[in-house]
């Protein structure tokens, strides 16, 4: 969706279509770049790093005449920037080129892009889990360097001001297992999802009901909202709407959240080898109740279902709830059937009382072949920083925030309060959201086998043969 009106939000689910394109074996084939841990790379800081090169005192028009070239996916933030660019282009003299492209193509352009090593445009949008599939290869500069030189960085940027989640998910240092965390800095966080539970306030208090506090709440509810909400006038409802499609973005939003809520992780390190974990007793118990939950209380063709198929049906009325990420049901309450009608929960509580919440964030990078990095990077710390962020925020549809400066402004709390619930939620989940997947560089590969292994589970295969079979597929596979 590019307008709160408009009939797409953001599409950021498009699987890296980089096997068959000729692009895979550039990214993946890199075995000695991802395992010297980027020694002899340009973008490593290093003594030759341009940001070490930058000296005396910070001057917004120092790169004054610049014009910078910038890929970028069709996104609200996007429009936000648009609207704002004027500003920057005054406070600095540097001209801003904005190519932009739908997400059903988007991340093809940046893999060409970065593959190519031709430097055409400057920065870009990408997702933090780009981040373990551009990093390796050398394609992203190293933004550390850049935050930590005084002469480049402007006094009022204040790394700190990002939510600590969100600024740690752009740094890892390439090992497949080891967590995010670390001096390297490969993107900066620009908005992102938290995953909850948004429901129909007016279903809910017609028949009666609560949202469920714990997962074998949701699924009994979910089941009783499919059989009683049309013969309470909500013809043809059914209980939940979740992602069903066979590509790594159905695990990650209300799947990957209430997996990790009940304490499972997808992968163990075993001294230099990540196990793969989906197969435990506890991940097949919890995955077969899911895949029951979905067959007995969510939409007949399920396994096409993306995030745009969810939410649409949430604002069509057609769900009572999503499960999903708290921007697609916000979207939905303008301009639809559902509006007004909505609702926002935290979800369910894990076993422990756990609201652990997985994330996806919209990040921004430098282009390591980038011939202009220092005036890239005068234009990264100004798209980041809170006085373009705020704006943003209050006059655009520029959320969630992740600066903890924006996120608590009364301007921007007051907008969100007249959301029911959703300014609630995401304070009662913000400090336990964070990525909860193990950093490793074949994500997509992985988690979109995984999908498809909850596809066949949801079909009538057995869950523990099933996932076994995943386990054992993948162990090799991550491991090479």
């Amino acid at each position: 969706m590019t307008e709160p009106t408009g009939p797409k939000r953001w599409g950021r689910r498009e699987v890296l279509r980089l096997a068959g394109a000729g692009v895979g074996a550039g990214l993946l084939g890199s075995a000695g770049l991802t395992g010297c841990g980027f020694g002899s790379l340009s973008n490593n800081g290093g003594e030759d790093s341009a940001a070490k090169k930058v000296s005396g005192g910070f001057d917004w028009k120092k790169h004054k005449g610049t014009t910078l070239r910038l890929l970028m996916n069709k996104h609200p933030y996007t429009d936000a920037l648009k609207a704002h660019r004027g500003e920057f282009q005054d406070k600095t003299g540097i001209k801003l080129a904005i190519d932009e492209f739908p997400e059903s193509n988007y991340f093809d352009k940046v893999t060409l892009e970065l593959k190519s090593r031709q430097g055409n445009y400057d920065a870009f949008m990408l997702g933090a889990y780009m981040v373990w599939q551009y990093g390796p290869p050398g394609y992203l500069e190293d933004l550390g360097p850049w935050m930590h030189n005084s002469s480049a960085t402007h006094a009022e940027f204040e790394p700190d001001d990002f939510f600590p989640n969100l600024i740690k998910a752009g740094q890892w240092n390439f090992v497949n297992g080891a967590p995010l965390g670390g001096k390297q800095q490969w993107m900066l966080p620009w908005g992102f999802e938290t995953n909850t539970v948004c429901y129909r306030s007016d279903v809910f208090a017609k028949l009666g009901l609560k949202p469920a506090e714990s997962f074998d709440d949701l699924t009994e509810l979910a089941r009783t909202l499919k059989a009683k909400a049309p013969g309470a006038g909500f013809d043809g409802m059914y209980g939940i709407a979740v992602r069903g499609s066979r590509e790594w973005a159905t695990i990650h939003p209300g799947f990957m959240t209430m997996y990790s809520r009940e304490g499972l992780k997808d992968f163990k390190v075993e001294g230099k080898k990540l196990v793969p974990t989906m197969n435990s007793p506890e991940a097949v118990d919890f995955t077969s109740r899911w895949a029951k939950m979905v067959r007995d209380a969510g939409p007949s063709g399920w396994t096409s279902y993306t995030w745009y198929q969810a939410s649409s049906d949430l604002g069509a009325g057609k769900a009572a709830m999503l499960f999903d990420a708290d921007t697609a049901s916000y979207f939905q309450n303008v301009d639809t059937p559902a509006a007004g009608k909505l609702a926002w929960h935290p979800g369910p509580k894990g076993k422990d009382g756990s609201l652990a919440t997985n994330m996806w964030i919209w990040s921004l990078a430098m282009n390591s072949s980038s011939k202009k990095k220092p005036a890239a990077w005068w234009f990264l710390q100004w798209a980041t920083s809170k006085e373009h962020l705020l704006w943003a925020g209050t006059k655009q549809q520029h959320i969630d925030a992740v600066r903890r400066s924006v996120a608590d402004n009364s301007a921007y709390k007051d907008r969100l309060k007249a959301v029911p619930g959703f300014l609630d939620t995401f304070q009662t989940v913000i400090d336990q959201t964070k990525i909860q997947f193990t950093p490793q560089r074949n994500f997509f590969d992985a988690t979109t086998s995984w999908a498809a292994a909850l596809q066949e589970i949801y079909g009538g295969a057995d869950a523990k043969a099933t996932l076994d079979k995943l386990a054992k597929d993948l162990e090799p596979r991550v491991n090479g």
